[in-house]
């Protein structure tokens, strides 16, 4: 399925990350099932940016790694199949999933805190927002972010990318 990865850039030195997201964005749709052709924005921008964001979309006074923006409410688990043909943007023929932001700098930390690849960061995020964008959510402790974190875990093996 060709799915449309739109990316902007606040930042240099993103060339291999927007080349990573073209292949971890599709491969965590297909791993959910999503039966319809996307267009996912993404942003790669700064602390200072994502700050920015988070505190005019959210309310929210700090920077943060990432930001998904979902265009539509799904349910976790139960993406949008190919029967949902009323979701398509009727100029581009591509269902519109929503925005997400990610943060260079945080992306960066995180690797160095964590002990491993930027890239495997990156698509961590990647995978994380995306999952986002389909309804799922974490603003638990219990099975909520329990059933994202094994649907992470469970994409990002099947590509290969491990802590």
């Amino acid at each position: 399925m060709e799915h449309q990865i739109l990316i902007e850039t606040e930042v240099d030195g993103v060339e291999d990350f927007a080349a990573a997201l073209r292949e971890v964005i599709p491969a965590a749709l297909a791993a959910e099932g999503v039966g319809l052709p996307c267009e996912v924005d993404v942003l790669f921008t700064d602390d200072d940016g994502i700050h920015q964001i988070n505190r005019e979309q959210r309310e929210v006074d700090r920077a943060t790694d990432v930001l998904s923006f979902p265009m539509f409410e799904f349910t976790p688990g139960e993406p949008p199949t190919a029967e949902d043909t009323d979701l398509l943007d009727p100029g581009s023929g591509l269902l519109p999933l929503g925005d997400m932001v990610l943060s260079v700098d945080h992306i960066r930390a995180q690797a160095a805190e964590f002990g491993h690849s930027e890239r495997r960061e990156l698509c961590y995020l990647a995978v994380h927002s995306v999952l986002h964008l389909l309804g799922y959510d974490h603003l638990d402790e219990g099975p909520m972010k329990r059933r994202m974190r094994a649907r992470e875990e469970a994409i990002l093996g099947t590509l290969g990318i491990t802590r």
